[in-house]
């Protein structure tokens, strides 16, 4: 069984040695890799035990990163704050291998949700969630089904139901009134298995604004240059969440705005979590793209994420 280890892929080195020094990764900083079962399939992680940790934080990537990214942005900056972090790569992304025929977006939320299960089984430390594009809302349709959650933070949160989201996330306006279309294809059986790549459909040219680092993110094949199938979109497109934001009470949420985000709005967030029962507050990140390594934005996502947690982690709740 072959090992699953970023030790053998350049894309990410070569993402980082793009980044400022401060989130470049010395030997003696970098996470233990870990394969965790799922259904059969194998999921890479990056993992820091941190040493008398009071919580965890799950570090859930977007449809144009990885886990390993999301180590480089976050996590072993929130590692040396005291924390223990472990970013998943999910299905068809970053390291992971996958065994099963067909991949739902369906699934991505299953895996979250089975994840923190055993996250909380482990060690049981409170936990956190922490998403990135399109993993902000992979993390509250995950809260809104398993219960043992403390907090969310995500840079958006994206219902894709929502007409608007989809014409001003999509690579082109004209895509929206298609998407009845593709959700169609995605449910034939000779058509859902076909794959095209995610930057055809969305505006991954916007990942970040720095044109140098975006053609590297593009050339990875695990993350911005992934491929996905139309079963995925289809229902990437249509998902339904376990709790509507009107009922949703579960944990308080926190959207960090990148302040110079080209892909998705704060009013896009704050309409798809429009009504929510929890606690929702907002911070801006000055200077930062979607995905935020700019200062001074990088430096208040930290400062934002680790006061949110350090708000909420003693909270009780009842279910």
């Amino acid at each position: 069984m072959k090992p699953l280890s970023y030790n053998f892929q350049s894309h990410w080195r070569r993402i980082m040695q793009a980044l400022p020094a401060q989130f470049h990764l010395e030997k003696k900083d970098l996470p233990v890799e870990e394969v965790w079962a799922w259904r059969g399939n194998r999921i890479h992680l990056d993992r820091y035990d941190t040493p008398e940790a009071k919580c965890k934080i799950i570090l859930h990537h977007g449809v144009g990163t990885n886990g390993r990214q999301m180590t480089l942005l976050l996590g072993r900056r929130l590692a040396q704050q005291g924390y223990s972090v472990v970013a998943p790569d999910n299905l068809g992304y970053g390291e992971t291998e996958v065994t099963q025929q067909q991949v739902t977006f369906n699934d991505w939320i299953e895996l979250l949700v089975d994840f923190i299960d055993a996250e909380q089984q482990r060690d049981n430390l409170p936990i956190f969630l922490f998403g990135l594009s399109a993993g902000g809302m992979i993390a509250y349709h995950a809260a809104a089904r398993n219960h043992q959650v403390k907090g969310i933070v995500g840079l958006t949160f994206l219902d894709e139901r929502i007409y608007l989201v989809r014409k001003e996330t999509s690579i082109h306006p004209a895509i929206a009134p298609l998407v009845p279309l593709v959700v169609w294809l995605g449910k034939l059986p000779l058509v859902q298995r076909i794959k095209v790549p995610m930057k055809w459909v969305s505006k991954m040219y916007t990942l970040t604004n720095d044109d140098v680092l975006l053609k590297l993110f593009l050339k990875d094949p695990t993350s911005a240059g992934s491929l996905v199938s139309f079963a995925f979109l289809s229902t990437f497109m249509t998902y339904e969440p376990a709790i509507e934001p009107k009922d949703f009470s579960v944990c308080p949420v926190m959207l960090a705005q990148p302040d110079e985000d080209r892909w998705t709005k704060e009013h896009l967030s704050t309409l798809s979590l429009a009504g929510i029962q929890s606690e929702f507050t907002i911070k801006h990140l000055q200077n930062a793209g979607h995905y935020p390594w700019e200062s001074p934005g990088s430096e208040q996502l930290l400062e934002s994420v680790i006061a949110f947690i350090e708000k909420h982690r003693l909270d009780e709740r009842k279910y």
